[in-house]
Formats: structure tokens, C-alpha cells, sequence
């Protein structure tokens, strides 16, 4: 707490794929070589047990490869002709995919032979306004003057995970519009007498937002529009738990006793993560308030504000709070600037994302959308990135998973020393850390060893290549609370050249 001020009771509403890093490593006497970098949105380590993809060489006859097919009990199950004569052959059950691949490969007789890898259906939705670029804040390819790549990586993000279905996200603001036709699926259930959430201005479980700002039911589309239905917009999350709490009325003015009791409500009912997309001068109320929502292990995204302000010299307050589970967000906008009127702090903030003009959900009727512009819209960006990171990391403390989505940001140059990270939000890089391998130094022709690095308690397999066309599993380990650990090739020295990557476990 860095005031005692009463506050006073005035409020400002703040609105003006997996891809996976491989490096190859060639293996020959004594020799680590790199390979350039490759991607992949899928999970190469993922194939069919029982069948492997073989093409012969030119020049090799139909009946010498099927005499060696005889002599490995090998059914061909379908050939291609206009595609070089691939074949796929069924894995007889005495064999693995790895051993029947080395048999061929050894064989002379064919061009390459490889798994049957598994893909997956890359996850772009088909909500509108996301496929005519509106969404530039989710994906910017340099629409409407913007600048490619100004954007929190969503599309390669969702090949990842779109769900945080069973995450309970607080809006606490003006209410939301929880019959919208992109709200309603998503809107959290008390199990305790129903209704979606509190009005703490009133007393009751409605927490309705009317048609005056329509502030809360914007910030809710941002952060938890339903995905891939057709309608409207998509939220960070597709699907995830939006518990409504309503504090400020129709003008989007508030006072502390109804903001605590809002908090308190959060707190009492589950909520995991709590979007404050607004800001008071400090109390003793409010600072004990957010106290007792940290000892709950809640994370708190607090809008920066827009008044062209050092928030380290002028704090407003969640934003400010010197607390490790309040997230500060300033805004960017779809050129990767910072917003002309946003806050601002090398301390006090944490992190930008999109803020200007970005379209959502609106609380006019329940079919209505509109667009709008400041840090309130920065931060939801970064609550339903916090609800999809609580989803694939279920073990992890707040202050772990806050660590990954600030470990993660993209460098911006016009954030350096105006937040702590000097980045903006990246969806994509929180959800995917990159995986890279180094060459361990070798004594004496000793044994080759690699070191897989990636972010602690990840599960990534080492694959092995003699062509970098088919890739085989050789080991499966888990990166220790340091994000590393070492794997060490057997093959004898003089042994035929290896490439090697590593790939996240799926």
C-alpha cells in the first residue's frame, strides 16, 4: 500500500501454432553440426502404430520390393502410382514403427520411409468479424493500415488450446449483458441459487449491464466471446466461465464499498483471475480488499488508465498496487505503438496489449457489437490469455503462470522503459515456449550430448532423422524445475550421420 488517502467516491472507467523451435544436430566422428531452425503446429512425435509411408528408388524393380516385403511378413495395404509408387505397408505386430523404418532405410531399396504422422485441424474460428480482420488486436496482417505481426499471436496460439471452460474470470464493472448471443454460453452459474454473478448496487443477482456504457459487457467479449460460432466476434478464450460483478452504474461511476463487495464476492465464489478495467484513488478499504484476493490465490488484471500518465509518480490504484498478483496493463495500438493517451510506468506497469479500436460485445441488445479504445480493452487481452494459461497449467501457483505471460512478451521498442517488460502480449509464446537443443561439449570422443531447454516441467521427446525426413522418437524426458535436462547418444562414433530435434510431448 502506498497511500493512506481516503478514497474518495469518484471512479474512472479506463476506455478511451504448437510451434515448436527444432534444431538438428548432424552426428558424425566427433562432429556436432546445426541445422537451420524448422517449425511444425503439429506433434510430429504422434503417428499410427501400424502402419509406416515408403517410396522406392528409381530404378527399383516392383519385384525386388516385393520380395523384401515378403521376407518382413509386410502387407501393402494401398500403393500410389502417380505419386512415385509410395506405398503404405501395415506394421506386422512383432515390429515398431522405428525398427521397420531402419530395416528399410537400410535396405537400399527405397527413397525414404516414415511414420504415419497424426495432424490436427488448425484452429481458426469462423466467427466474422475475426475472418474479415476486424479482431486486429487477435490477428494483424497490416489491415486497415496496421502493422503485420502487432497483434498477441492468437491464431498459432489456438492450435495450442482455445478452451478454459472450467476457469471462472470476475468481470467486476459495470455488469454484463449475460443474454448476448456471444456472452450467454459462456456466462458463469452461481450453483448456489443461481444467476450469473452480483449487483452490488442493489443488492441482488442480477448484475445486468444496461444500455448506458456497456463497458462491462465489452471487456467480456474481449476476454470470453464464445469461439467458432458463427456470430459476431471470439474472446481470447473460447470457452471459459465469465462471472459477472456489477460496481459501477450506467455512467460507469462507483464507490469503494461496492467495488470490495464485488471483490469479496469473486473471492467467496470461485473466481480465478479478476478483470479491473478501472481505477480509484488509494484506501485502506480497497488495499485490504485486493490483499485478501491475493492470500486466495486470484490473479488481478488491472487497466493502466488513460491520461498520458507516469503511474510510478501519479498511481491509480489496482493498477499500482505493489502486490504480485495485480497484472498492469498499458495499451498498444495496431502499428505497435503506444497508445497516445495510455498510462505508463517502468515500475507500475507490467505489459502492454492491443487497446485501440477494438470490437466486442455490446450491451444494447443481445445481438449488438461495437468498438472502443483504451486500456480497459488492453487489459481483458491479457485475462483470457491469464484463463487459458490457468487451464493448461493446473498446478501451478498464480505467481508461475503470471511469470510465463510476462517471460513471454515481444520486445517493442516504443515500450522500452514505459512498462517492466518493455513488451506487448504474446498469446502464442505464453502458451508454446520455444524448445531449443545445444551440443554438450564431448572429451576425448566420448559419448554426443544434447540439452533440451524449455520452460520447467514440460515433457518434450528427442527425435532422430538420417534424412530429416522421417523422424523417430529416441527418448522421452521432463525438463527439471530449471527447464533443462541432457540426453546422451550411444551410437558409436563412426556410426552413420543423425540429425536430431526435440518436440513437445503432446
Amino acid at each position: 500500500m502506498k497511500s493512506n488517502r481516503i478514497a474518495r467516491l469518484y471512479v474512472l472507467l479506463f476506455a478511451a501454432n504448437p510451434i515448436l523451435i527444432c534444431l538438428g544436430f548432424a552426428q558424425g566422428p566427433g562432429l556436432a553440426q546445426t541445422s537451420g531452425p524448422t517449425t511444425s503446429q503439429t506433434s510430429p512425435s504422434a503417428y499410427r502404430p501400424d502402419r509406416i509411408l515408403v517410396q522406392p528408388k528409381p530404378g527399383i524393380t516392383p519385384a525386388a520390393l516385393a520380395d523384401f516385403h515378403a521376407a518382413q511378413k509386410i502387407e501393402v495395404l494401398q500403393a500410389f502410382e502417380g505419386i512415385g509408387r509410395l506405398q503404405i505397408l501395415r506394421v506386422p505386430e512383432s515390429e515398431t514403427v522405428p525398427g521397420l523404418i531402419a530395416k528399410y532405410q537400410r535396405s537400399g531399396l527405397v527413397e525414404f520411409a516414415e511414420p504415419d504422422f497424426a495432424g490436427i485441424v488448425f484452429a481458426t474460428p469462423n466467427d466474422p468479424k475475426f475472418v474479415d480482420g476486424t479482431l486486429w488486436g487477435l490477428n494483424n496482417t497490416g489491415q486497415n493500415s496496421g502493422t503485420a505481426g502487432a497483434d498477441i499471436d492468437a491464431p498459432e496460439a489456438w492450435d495450442v488450446l482455445t478452451s478454459a471452460s472450467n476457469i471462472v474470470v470476475a468481470v467486476v464493472d459495470t455488469g454484463v449483458r449475460y443474454t448476448h448471443e456471444d456472452l450467454a454460453a459462456n456466462m458463469w452459474v452461481n450453483p448456489n441459487g443461481g444467476g450469473h454473478g452480483t449487483n452490488a448496487l442493489d443488492g441482488t443477482n442480477d448484475p445486468s449491464d444496461e444500455n448506458g456504457t456497456g463497458h462491462g459487457t465489452l471487456v467480456a467479449g474481449i476476454l470470453g466471446a464464445v469461439g467458432n460460432n458463427g456470430k459476431g466476434v471470439t474472446g481470447v478464450a473460447w470457452q471459459v466461465q465469465i462471472m459477472a460483478c456489477k460496481c459501477f452504474n450506467n455512467f460507469g461511476v462507483g464507490n469503494i464499498s461496492s467495488a470490495v463487495a464485488c471483490l469479496d464476492y469473486a473471492r467467496a465464489n470461485g473466481a480465478r483471475i479478476i478483470n479491473a478495467s478501472w481505477g480509484f484513488t488509494n484506501s485502506l478499504a480497497l488495499s485490504n480488499a485486493f490483499y485478501s484476493v491475493r492470500n486466495a490465490g486470484i490473479i488481478v488484471v488491472a487497466a493502466a488508465g488513460n491520461a498520458s500518465t507516469n503511474i510510478d509518480v501519479a498511481p491509480t490504484y489496482p493498477a499500482s498496487y505493489d502486490l504480485d498478483n495485480v497484472v498492469s496493463v498499458a495499451y498498444t495500438t495496431r502499428n505497435d505503438t503506444l497508445g497516445p493517451d495510455s498510462n505508463y510506468g517502468a515500475t507500475n506497469v507490467d505489459l502492454a496489449a492491443p487497446g485501440e479500436q477494438i470490437y466486442s460485445t455490446f450491451g444494447a441488445t443481445d445481438s449488438f457489437y461495437f468498438s472502443n479504445t483504451g486500456s480497459s480493452f488492453a487489459a481483458p487481452y491479457v485475462a483470457g490469455t491469464f484463463a487459458l494459461m490457468l487451464a493448461k497449467y493446473p498446478t501451478e501457483t498464480y505467481q508461475q503462470i503470471i511469470a510465463r505471460v510476462l517471460n513471454a512478451t515481444d520486445p517493442v521498442p516504443a515500450l522500452a522503459g514505459k512498462c517492466v517488460t518493455g513488451g506487448r502480449l504474446n498469446l502464442r509464446k505464453a502458451l508454446s515456449p520455444p524448445i531449443s537443443l545445444t551440443a554438450l561439449p564431448t572429451a576425448g570422443g566420448g559419448p554426443f550430448q544434447l540439452r533440451v531447454s524449455a520452460d520447467p516441467n514440460r515433457t518434450c521427446v528427442v527425435q532422430f532423422s538420417a534424412n530429416l525426413t522421417a523422424w523417430s522418437p529416441i527418448s522421452t524426458n521432463t525438463t527439471s524445475v530449471s527447464g533443462t535436462f541432457d540426453f546422451t547418444d550411444d551410437q558409436p562414433a563412426n556410426s552413420a550421420p543423425r540429425f536430431f530435434r526435440a518436440v513437445s510431448d503432446p
